[in-house]
């Protein structure tokens, strides 16, 4: 194949792709769900699931059963640690943060969180009432 034959396949091919994208549905745009007109339509998402999420597997990391998108986890603060720290977590009547948090890639235990597990929701994930967009097939073991 010459270099005119394949500038010219190229040429079809992105011709075909943006009539492609251009036909399009606005709905098909980055950031929006695709969506049947007849299912239901996806809730904003709520404070919690009732009764909140079974762990799908030994050690899975709980969900978070409200809302986090005001917390700040940075560098200088973890807003988490206002409710779940050992020194707050009985006034705050939440669930302490984990034992294991306070050990180092050595097993070593530390006066304070180790740097690995600061930031919580690279593991810990906000939970919602939102309607799911896809059905869950997962089945634990």
């Amino acid at each position: 194949m010459n270099t005119a034959t394949a500038a010219m396949r190229l040429g079809l091919a992105a011709a075909c792709l943006a009539s492609a994208i251009c036909a399009a549905d606005e709905a098909l745009l980055p950031g929006d769900a695709l969506r049947d007109a007849s299912g239901p339509t996806p809730s904003k998402p709520t404070l919690a699931v009732p009764g909140g999420f079974e762990r799908g597997w030994e050690k899975q990391p709980p969900m978070i059963p409200h809302p986090i998108d005001k917390y700040n986890i940075d560098l200088r603060q973890n807003g988490c640690l206002k409710c779940h720290s050992p020194a707050t977590f009985e006034v705050a009547k939440a669930p302490k943060v984990g034992d294991s948090h306070f050990l180092d890639r050595d097993g070593v235990k530390l006066d304070h969180l180790a740097p690995r597990r600061y930031f919580c929701t690279q593991c810990h994930a906000a939970q919602t009432g939102a309607i799911p967009l896809v059905d869950n097939v997962f089945e634990g073991g």
